[in-house]
C-alpha cells in the first residue's frame, strides 16, 4: 500500500472501490455489481455515491454493458466523429465539404468521393 492511501482511510476505500469496478469492467462480470453499488453508497464518499446513483438510474444498460460481449462502442465513435466534423464546419461550409471530410478517411479514391 502506498503512503498516501495508508494515511487516509477514505482515499484507500475510494481506491479499492475504483479498482473493484475496473476489474468488473475488464472481466465483463455483472454479478458483483449490486454488491459494489451498495458498498459505494455506504462509503460516504460523495463522488462515489453520485456515481452509484447514476448507475442506478440506468442500471439495465450498465448491467448489460458488463454482461454482454458485444458493444456499441464503434458505432458511437463514428457518430461522435461525424458530429465533431459537422460542428467544426458550422456556418463556414456546405454539404459537399462535409461529405468530403467524412469520406476522407474511408479509403476511397478521390475520384469516387467526388461523384
Amino acid at each position: 500500500m502506498d503512503p498516501l492511501r495508508r494515511g487516509d482511510e477514505e482515499l484507500d476505500q475510494a481506491y479499492q472501490l475504483a479498482q473493484d469496478f475496473r476489474a468488473m469492467v475488464a472481466s465483463h462480470q455483472a454479478d458483483p455489481l449490486p454488491r459494489w453499488l451498495e458498498e459505494a453508497k455506504a462509503s460516504g464518499i460523495p463522488e462515489l455515491k453520485g456515481f452509484a446513483a447514476g448507475i442506478y438510474r440506468d442500471y439495465d444498460a450498465v448491467r448489460n454493458g458488463l454482461a454482454l460481449e458485444w458493444s456499441q462502442g464503434q458505432t458511437e465513435a463514428q457518430v461522435h466523429r461525424l458530429k465533431l466534423i459537422k460542428r467544426q464546419g458550422y456556418g463556414r461550409a456546405n454539404f459537399d465539404l462535409l461529405r468530403l471530410r467524412v469520406l476522407h478517411r474511408s479509403g476511397l479514391p478521390h475520384q469516387q468521393k467526388c461523384v
